[in-house]
């Protein structure tokens, strides 16, 4: 690599990162407005609603990788010049965001089952039943907007993700106004009223997105929406293939940081509560190299179908620099105004919030350390993606976030008893292991000597 190619990718992955990255940063400001409106609520409506909004985005998250396979198909497709492929791709990932969206859904009315087994207090989990009982009727358009997201990044047409996940952002924060607070004559429903918001919020990007689609000119030339009701198993195979190793992997990660949200609970409501404050700030921050990621798993994607390996490690590398100095540049204000950022969500002057504050400030300047490895570990796991590499990364994500991150939770956390403050040390050990074992793996993969050998991508299906 040189400067002029190193300058000329950016050039490449900056329009493409910077409206994806808006855009997820734009969309955790959901979680982050409930977050702020729970606080409000009360310690006991903060503790219960952050972890029932984890546990749903969890769950959303993981669902979503499996429709997120739709976006390195159509990078690849369109990079080797096979445009006919695209629109039939699309059509089986709208089929797929229905079908998965169902039993996802069911899984959710249920959660309230599994909360006493994992040490979960019983106002705790009336309360979140009551999110999640709302919250549930966002589950298939939040699958068809994870689709069409990725589609429409892969084809190069992401600017409208943002002002799309603007509006349905605004949507949520006034149904929260007026379905969380009871306000302009609304019932005041609370964590019902959040749920109920955050539904809408998603079913408005949905729809918003899918008629941009049929309406966008460049993106009617792949008319998906046409035979809409013809199933084509051969691409839902295709999908499935590379899509439930992404899904699973998603699911390691974010279940990493689930299970600490939920060890927290089984510390103490407080812990539970001060974890939520730092956890919403970091999972804020970290909506940048998510965004930055699906980029990367584009850009990559495309030059795989161009069987170009030095291009795909130029590609990947560029998006690791990149979020790294951006992580870098958010980690010192985090580390140096802990108490300020802890202020947005709770009010510091009233006593009843003082145990909460103890518990979060080293929590906070922990998460700040590990800013840079989290976003070093997302990125390159995207770069994998667009590799359509899966499987080997999912062992390593099993390894770095489960087997280091939780285990070393545990240990600090209980055994050592360091507490909230341990275990977000020891999710922060799995986050620094996974982020180093997925960079080595791309690296090794995109050596131009074995590139073609090893990255014979699958093919697709035939012409429809």
């Amino acid at each position: 690599m040189n400067l002029r190619t190193i300058r000329a990718e950016l050039q490449q992955f900056l329009p493409l990162a910077i409206p994806l990255a808006a855009a997820q940063v734009a969309q955790a400001a959901v979680g982050f407005v409930d977050t702020v409106m729970m606080g409000r609520l009360g310690p006991e409506p903060l503790a219960a609603g952050g972890l029932a909004s984890a546990l749903f985005q969890f769950i959303l998250a993981t669902a979503s990788g499996v429709v997120m396979a739709v976006s390195p198909l159509v990078a690849e497709a369109q990079g080797a010049g096979k445009d006919y492929k695209i629109a039939a791709i699309a059509r089986q990932g709208l089929w797929l965001s229905v079908l998965l969206g169902l039993p996802v859904m069911l899984i959710i009315s249920q959660l309230t089952r599994l909360m006493p087994v994992l040490g979960q207090s019983a106002t705790t989990i009336a309360l979140a039943k009551n999110y999640w009982d709302a919250v549930l009727w966002g589950v298939v358009p939040g699958l068809g907007f994870a689709m069409l997201r990725g589609y429409v990044a892969a084809l190069e047409q992401a600017r409208i993700i943002l002002p799309l996940v603007l509006f349905g952002t605004l949507v949520n924060g006034l149904g929260n106004y007026l379905l969380g607070y009871g306000q302009l004559g609304f019932p005041r429903l609370e964590l019902t009223g959040l749920g109920l918001s955050s539904a809408l919020g998603l079913w408005v990007m949905f729809l918003g997105l899918l008629a941009y689609t049929v309406w966008q000119p460049k993106l009617r030339r792949y008319p998906f929406w046409q035979d809409w009701r013809r199933l084509q198993p051969s691409i839902c195979r295709q999908i499935l293939q590379l899509g439930w190793a992404i899904a699973v992997t998603v699911a390691v990660e974010f279940g990493l940081f689930t299970i600490i949200t939920i060890l927290m609970g089984v510390i103490g409501v407080e812990a539970l509560a001060a974890h939520q404050t730092v956890s919403q700030t970091i999972i804020l921050i970290f909506m940048v190299p998510l965004g930055c990621s699906f980029a990367v798993t584009v850009r990559v994607g495309w030059w795989l179908g161009r069987q170009d390996g030095l291009g795909a490690r130029r590609a990947g590398l560029v998006g690791v620099g990149a979020i790294a100095l951006w992580m870098l540049l958010l980690a010192i204000p985090l580390a140096l105004f802990p108490r300020a950022i802890v202020g947005i969500y709770v009010d510091l002057n009233n006593p009843v919030n003082a145990g909460l504050l103890n518990l979060a400030l080293p929590m906070l300047r922990v998460a700040s350390l590990a800013l840079v490895l989290d976003g070093v570990q997302r990125v390159a796991m995207g770069a994998l993606h667009g590799l359509q590499d899966t499987r080997i990364p999912l062992l390593l994500s099993l390894l770095a976030f489960w087997m280091v991150g939780v285990g070393s939770s545990a240990l600090l956390g209980f055994q050592l008893g360091w507490g909230s403050t341990g275990l977000w040390i020891g999710q922060s050990l799995g986050v620094a292991i996974a982020g180093g074992l997925f960079l080595q793996r791309f690296l090794k993969l995109t050596q131009n000597r074995t590139f073609k050998q090893r990255l014979q991508p699958q093919p697709l299906a035939t012409h429809p």
